[in-house]
């Protein structure tokens, strides 16, 4: 069976395809989401989710977050003394949703279909499939998350005709896509989208305000868990403001308890530019789908943070409609994913839909331009593949040689919408040689092809000699993984064990004492410290009816005791 993984920025999800439709797995603590958060110990134990959440806040040394922002990048984390990658740490949260779903299902699994955002670069979506591979999975598909949203939506609709517009905003990045579905045929028209904006930057507002209300907290001399205590209760406040008009945030910073309170009106007015940028990538998306507001027949909200009223408030008076949310926005994606799983199996029970994807991105290379006055300018950008162009796509341009006796031409890949080249971004370049003669006689033919996963190839064929060079191109070449390094990272992080799903629970439910313990004092912290000796008396008998009995009283215990 290929299953369908939403890896996201804050919360992953995996999902399967059965008899009646597409299904959640839920992880080891029967959650459908799994936090995208790692702890690695000084042992390689390696926690994921929740605990790993939970222990962070203990040990935020060992811990890691929103590692997927920096996917296909060169940045590193320091866990308990090693570095990883952000698609190992990726690859490790892939791999405890595939022990999930192997759980669930009872069998061996080693096929998935993995979403992404519309708007990732193909470094990143390179990276995203290496986390699979280091995971131990084949990666069938890699799939543009709106896409997937759109498949999970609009399958079975019973109209025959219908334009989405799909507003995806998740934990870290923010896209948008038009889709058209006309009978058995879904198309993507356009995408657009923010890297960089999404959930918890809505966070982060709070995080600002907090510390402007207390002028004397010096922000830059917090250390790590501290700051992490504040992140996580301004997180509890924006949830909190999703359900009441105000919301008390309060923080223990050193030994003195600051208290602050915050009302929905404030906090709308206070996220007013981050509203602001929400519109751009709609109005680029309608913009290049030649498709004006009053066409779109639905409006779909994908993603966590859509779930939040001032989002739902925004996007009804940015389109005039109210938003369709017939499917939780958490799992949309996930379950669009598993869909394209059965799609590739072909699975008998799932309506035959033809899918089609767009390129996110303009590619071309590097020109020198010859204007009719003899004028030549240099560092010119030359469009090959133009964003929102139907993929698989391949698309050739002739280049000509500019002096007499040059014996190269340089193709510099590059990725973006500016007209000069310098302003775009460089996937890398290869220098083709050519015979001597004068300007303008030499030529290569260059062919981008785009295929499917949003992988480029280029190919560069000397037209007077037919001699062809080909080669697949990423963002920052010296991130690249050969297959001999892909297999020995496998080997290494192999040796990184997964916390056991048998004892994740108890686990988790001692990080969270221990860290009530930490933020409260007094007689309070005398509650917790006597809660805890007593689940971990109950621990210490390894009798499972006194651990079940303990576990329930210590889980009420410590809910009651978060709601006081």
């Amino acid at each position: 069976m290929i299953i369908g993984i939403d890896l996201g920025t804050t919360n992953s999800l995996v999902a399967c395809f059965k008899e009646n439709g597409p299904e959640i797995i839920p992880n080891r603590l029967g959650k459908n989401l799994t936090p995208s958060v790692v702890s690695i110990d000084e042992e390689g134990q390696v926690y994921v989710g929740e605990t790993a959440k939970e222990r962070g806040l203990l040990y935020p040394d060992s811990c890691a977050s929103v590692f997927k922002r920096d996917m296909g990048s060169n940045k590193e984390y320091r866990l308990s003394g090693k570095k990883y990658r952000p698609e190992e740490l990726s690859s490790l949260v892939l791999r405890a949703l595939k022990e999930d779903a192997e759980s669930y299902l009872g069998e061996e699994v080693t096929e998935a279909v993995i979403s992404v955002p519309a708007y990732f670069n193909d470094s990143r979506r390179r990276a995203t499939k290496r986390a699979g591979e280091l995971a131990g999975l084949k990666v069938e598909r890699i799939i543009s998350e709106p896409t997937a949203a759109a498949i999970a939506y609009g399958l079975y609709q019973d109209a025959p005709e219908t334009k989405f517009l799909v507003f995806d905003l998740g934990g870290g990045t923010f896209d948008v896509s038009i889709l058209e579905l006309f009978e058995n045929i879904l198309e993507v028209r356009a995408v657009a989208g923010d890297n960089y904006l999404g959930g918890e930057d809505f966070t982060t507002v709070i995080e600002d305000l907090f510390y402007d209300n207390f002028p004397k907290i010096d922000r830059d001399a917090l250390d790590e868990k501290t700051r992490r205590h504040v992140h996580k209760q301004a997180e509890l406040c924006k949830i909190s403001l999703g359900n009441h008009s105000s919301h008390t945030m309060q923080c223990k910073i050193g030994d003195e308890m600051y208290e602050y309170i915050l009302d929905d009106k404030k906090y709308e007015k206070s996220c007013e530019e981050l509203l602001e940028k929400l519109k751009q990538p709609v109005k680029r998306s309608l913009s290049d789908a030649h498709i004006r507001l009053s066409e779109i027949d639905k409006v779909v909200l994908v993603g966590g943070s859509t779930k939040s009223p001032m989002i739902h408030k925004f996007v009804g008076k940015l389109f005039h409609k109210m938003p369709y949310t017939n499917i939780n926005p958490d799992e949309a994606v996930a379950l669009g994913a598993a869909i394209q799983g059965a799609m590739k199996e072909r699975n008998a029970a799932i309506k035959e839909v033809i899918l089609t994807d767009v390129c996110p991105f303009t590619l071309g290379t590097e020109v020198v331009r010859e204007w009719e006055n003899d004028q030549v300018e240099y560092g010119v950008f030359c469009p090959i593949i133009d964003r929102n162009t139907v993929i698989p796509a391949s698309r050739t341009e002739t280049l000509y040689t500019v002096k007499d006796n040059q014996d190269k031409i340089r193709v510099n890949v590059l990725q973006g919408e500016s007209r000069f080249a310098a302003n775009n971004l460089s996937l890398g370049e290869l220098m083709i040689e050519v015979p001597k003669a004068k300007a303008g006689e030499e030529s290569v033919n260059v062919t981008y092809t785009y295929d499917i996963n949003s992988i480029l190839e280029v190919e560069v064929k000397v037209n007077s000699t037919e001699v062809v060079t080909k080669q697949l191109f990423i963002n920052n070449n010296d991130v690249n993984m050969t297959e001999e390094e892909i297999k020995e990272r496998f080997e290494t992080l192999s040796y990184l064990k997964i916390h056991p799903r048998e004892r994740e629970e108890n686990k988790l439910l001692l990080l969270q004492g221990e860290r009530l313990y930490e933020e409260n004092i007094g007689e309070r912290r005398n509650y917790i410290e006597r809660a805890l000796h007593h689940y971990e008396r109950a621990l210490d008998t390894y009798d499972q009816a006194k651990i079940e009995d303990a576990k329930r009283e210590f889980k009420k215990f410590l809910e009651e005791f978060e709601e006081f």
